[in-house]
C-alpha cells in the first residue's frame, strides 16, 4: 500500500479570546494520500481553517503529528522548513488580501522562483509565461498590477503562484467561494485539470457541500474544533449521518455532479 502523503494525528489547539478559551481543534485526524482532493467541511468556527493553517505550520499545533511526505514535519526548523514549505503552497480565499496589489503579476510569480531559488534570473521570465499560460491566462498580464485585474484573473495567479514549487499538496481556503458562480466554475475545472496531469493533491476547505461534491473524492466534516464524520463525498452528502452535515446538506440549493 502506497504511504500516504500527509498524516495529521490528534492536533489540538486552543486560542484565547476575550478572556476566554476557545478550542479550536480537537483531537483532530486526516490523512490524504497522493493526487487525492480531501474536503475539510463545517459551518464558521468549526475549525476548518485552524487545521489548514496548522498543516502549513502558520499555527503552530499544541499537541498532535503532522506527517509530510514521511518526514515529522513539525520537527523541521529554519532552512529545513523553508525548503520542504515549496512542497505545501496555500491558495487563500481573497487574493487581492494576499497579494501586494500593487505588484505586478510578472512580480508575484518571481517571488516563489526566487525565495526557492527554483530558477536562475534570466530564465524566470520564460517560466512566469508558462506559469500563466498552465492556468488559462495570456503572458501578456505579467506587467498588470494585481488591483488591475478581475477576480477570477487574481485566482489564477494565486493558483500560477503556487504551482511555482512543483508542490505535490495545495491547501485551498475557501478558494472559490468569493467568486462568481460561472468563475467558480472554471477554477473548480481548472483545479481539475492540474490534479489529472500533475498528480496534485488538495486539501480544499469549504462550506459549500455543492462545490465539495463536484471536487472532492473525500470528506471531513466538521464541528466546534472535532472531525464529526468522514467518508466518500458523493456518500456523505447523499447519505449524511451528523446533525451538522444534514444541516449543510439542507442548505445547499442545488448539488454539483462530479464529472
Amino acid at each position: 500500500m502506497t504511504e500516504p502523503l500527509l498524516v495529521a494525528s490528534n492536533l489540538h489547539k486552543r486560542f484565547s479570546r476575550n478572556g476566554k478559551t476557545v478550542v479550536a481543534l480537537d483531537d483532530v485526524s486526516f490523512e490524504i494520500g497522493q493526487g487525492e482532493t480531501l474536503a475539510l467541511v463545517g459551518p464558521s468556527g468549526s475549525g476548518k481553517s485552524t487545521a489548514a493553517r496548522t498543516i502549513l505550520r502558520l499555527v503552530e499545533p499544541e499537541a498532535g503529528n503532522i506527517h509530510f511526505e514521511g518526514e515529522d514535519f513539525l520537527a523541521l526548523h529554519g532552512a529545513e522548513l523553508r525548503a520542504r514549505r515549496a512542497r505545501l503552497q496555500m491558495v487563500f480565499q481573497d487574493p487581492l488580501a494576499a497579494f501586494n496589489p500593487r505588484a505586478t503579476v510578472a512580480r508575484v510569480l518571481d517571488d516563489p522562483l526566487r525565495i526557492h531559488d527554483l530558477a536562475a534570473r534570466p530564465n524566470r521570465p520564460k517560466i512566469i509565461a508558462a506559469l500563466l499560460e498552465r492556468v488559462g491566462l495570456s503572458p501578456n498580464l505579467r506587467d498588470r498590477a494585481i488591483h488591475e485585474i478581475s477576480g477570477g484573473q487574481r485566482q489564477r495567479v494565486a493558483i500560477a503562484r503556487a504551482l511555482a514549487t512543483r508542490p505535490s499538496l495545495i491547501v485551498l481556503d475557501e478558494a472559490v467561494s468569493a467568486l462568481d458562480v460561472s468563475v467558480r466554475g472554471q477554477i473548480l475545472e481548472l483545479l481539475l485539470d492540474l490534479q489529472r496531469t500533475e498528480n496534485i493533491a488538495y486539501l480544499f476547505i469549504s462550506h459549500d457541500l455543492g462545490v465539495v461534491r463536484s471536487i472532492a473524492h473525500r470528506v471531513a466534516i466538521m464541528d466546534a474544533g472535532r472531525i464529526v464524520e468522514t467518508g466518500n463525498a458523493a456518500e456523505v452528502v447523499a447519505n449524511p449521518q451528523s446533525e451538522i452535515c444534514k444541516a449543510l446538506v439542507a442548505a445547499t440549493p442545488k448539488l454539483l455532479r462530479r464529472t
